[in-house]
């Protein structure tokens, strides 16, 4: 038994936010039905990495890992069949979720308020980049402009220095688990009241009241009206990223654990040394290239595993910089079988990374491959909607599917 079992999902998602929100509810149970365009599919079936590093609309890694557990089928939502079949399946689904632009469902006649009076319990999921209301509504948005209009990138990098972004698609996964922590939200009000509603998700406010340091910024200048500076990462002695013989540690040891850290680099000393015997003392930059004359050749000598193993021994806040490499082969995520390996009939076996949390008694689903583009088409539309083999046919020469 799973989370989920028996929850139907119709995803008319695409690219990332909205294919991880539904992803989340795959592997627990959810039976999604993924809609596609015909011949062309989902366009992250066009972004890397690619299997062998050729493009193929069936080799993405990116839609490969967020399309597990889904079954997939391909419609023309610009044809009246097409609409017409997603009406159908609204009705038999208790979630649909669509990241278009603000009005694009609408036009087709496929938005909430068109679609709730024939099934009064639809949660209806809408993602896109700053909401179905307000000024910048129909404003394009990307990753890092997302990343910038919403705060990260103002508190991110050194405080001389641009602003930076942190790496990869965070603010699109982050949106999409927002998104499927609401439809769960709303999905259990449907079930308690009969009623269902639409969630208006802004990739742009996920950003900004994401819970971390950017509140303490936003708090202080509600309170002040003045605006922090970025923290300069290399005047905290004691605490950072430093090399070692094989790579890169993080070793933090602030407060009275940095006479843990003197005793561990072999120079006790330190610790009555007045460049470093102050709180006040150690936060000068000075004094952290003096602090580095010490700590450097101990760091060079060890490697990243003898570092950290050490720095964990004297009780400090330790752990490897992990390379892609080193993260697949970590003994941890392989004692607790986080990694699966999934078939599939272009790829051949892969590995992939497993569920984000362990539940007891209702566990998340052995990970079933993406669909092939439009590989259930005929099953759902026989199966689910009742359509004879001479309908689909005539649906697939109209270009409808």
């Amino acid at each position: 038994m799973t989370a989920l079992a028996g929850v139907r999902v119709l995803d008319l998602t695409h690219y990332i936010a909205g294919p991880h929100c539904t992803k989340l509810l795959a592997d627990y149970g959810a039976g999604v039905i993924k809609v596609e365009r015909p011949g062309t599919g989902d366009p992250a079936r066009s972004l890397g990495p690619f299997y062998q590093d050729t493009p193929h609309l069936e080799g993405s890694g990116l839609f490969l890992h967020l399309n597990t557990n889904k079954r997939g089928i391909t419609l023309n939502l610009k044809s009246a069949e097409g609409k017409d079949i997603v009406r159908r399946l609204a009705q038999k689904s208790d979630i649909l979720v669509e990241n278009f632009s603000p009005g694009v469902m609408e036009g087709l006649g496929l938005d909430y308020q068109s679609l709730a009076p024939a099934n009064p319990r639809l949660v209806y999921v809408s993602i896109s980049n700053f909401g179905q209301t307000g000024p910048y509504r129909d404003l394009r948005a990307s990753e890092i402009v997302s990343f910038a209009m919403g705060g990260p990138m103002n508190v991110t990098g050194h405080p001389e220095r641009e602003p930076l972004k942190l790496g990869g698609n965070v603010v699109a996964y982050h949106a999409g688990a927002v998104a499927a922590y609401a439809t769960m939200l709303a999905l259990y009000t449907a079930e308690d009241t009969g009623e269902g509603q639409q969630i208006d998700v802004s990739v742009y406010e996920t950003q900004t009241g994401f819970r971390d340091r950017r509140v303490v910024y936003l708090t202080a200048y509600a309170y002040t009206g003045e605006i922090g500076e970025r923290p300069n990462p290399e005047v905290r002695l004691g605490a950072g990223t430093r090399p070692c013989a094989d790579g890169y540690v993080n070793i933090t040891a602030m407060g009275y654990r940095f006479s843990e850290l003197c005793q561990m680099i072999g120079h006790p000393e330190l610790v009555k040394d007045q460049r470093f015997s102050t709180v006040a003392a150690r936060m000068q930059p000075e004094a952290g290239e003096a602090f580095d004359e010490y700590y450097l050749p101990w760091l060079m000598s060890h490697s990243m595993r003898d570092a950290v193993a050490e720095s964990q021994a004297h009780h400090l806040l330790a752990g490897p910089i992990n390379s892609v490499k080193d993260i697949m082969e970590d003994p941890h995520f392989q004692g607790r079988g986080f990694w699966e390996t999934v078939d599939h009939p272009y790829t051949g076996p892969l590995l992939y990374p497993g569920r984000p949390f362990l539940m007891g008694e209702t566990p998340r689903l052995p990970a079933q491959r993406a669909p092939l583009l439009g590989e259930h088409t005929v099953q759902v539309l026989r199966e689910e909607l009742g359509y004879t083999q001479e309908e689909v046919l005539l649906l697939r020469q109209q270009g409808v599917i």
